[in-house]
């Protein structure tokens, strides 16, 4: 008995703990599978940011579409206003553009009608008259800028003048021997040719 003792007194006692150990290669797929884990959760994250930022985008994308097309039908808008505008204005100078000359052709009209209402006028008075009604409608015509044609003597302008007959001269041909009818300038325009009888030369017996 004593020996048994001292037998198990000598041998070492066993430990019944597991042996530690500094590497653990059953523990890495476990890591490495907790790393995708989280790569995968922030990528999730990162979309779900990115999702409303685009959403975010395209609503301001619309309302700045929205914005200009409704400048472009205020513009539009406008742009047919003054065209209304400019063509009222065309149409009311057109119809009221002689609105001045027929005021001052009045004061024509009421001396006409003054000397026809002088009873037993004499030849004389009537004359007066006349002369009276004449140059106030002349100075109508030089305040509107209407000037004569009055070409006898000259020579013959193919722009102002209209030949109506020609007659052997024994001046130089192309001239204006009579004016059958006053022509008229407005300004530097013809409103109407002025009337003439031109010369030839005469013929070779």
């Amino acid at each position: 008995m004593q020996e048994i003792e001292q037998d198990k007194a000598q041998t070492p006692a066993q430990s019944t703990e597991p042996p530690l150990s500094s590497a653990t290669p059953s523990g890495a797929p476990v890591a490495e599978a907790s790393a995708g884990q989280a790569d995968t959760a922030a990528e999730g994250a990162s979309q779900v940011d990115v999702i409303p930022s685009l959403e975010e985008m395209l609503r301001k994308a619309e309302l700045a579409a929205q914005e200009h097309y409704d400048a472009w039908l205020r513009a539009k808008a406008e742009a047919d206003n003054i065209r209304k505008r400019a063509e009222a204005e065309v149409a009311s100078a057109h119809k009221y553009a002689v609105e001045s000359f027929s005021t001052q052709l009045l004061p024509v009209k009421d001396s006409l009608e003054t000397t026809l209402t002088v009873e037993n006028a004499s030849l004389e008075q009537l004359r007066e008259g006349v002369t009276l009604t004449l140059k106030l409608l002349t100075q109508v015509f030089e305040k509107f800028g209407i000037r004569e044609i009055n070409p006898q003597g000259e020579k013959f302008d193919p722009h102002r003048h209209q030949a109506m007959t020609t007659v052997e001269s024994d001046g130089p041909p192309g001239m204006v021997m009579q004016v059958m009818q006053k022509g008229y300038l407005l300004h530097d325009r013809v409103i109407r040719p002025a009337l003439v009888v031109v010369s030839k030369a005469k013929s070779q017996a």
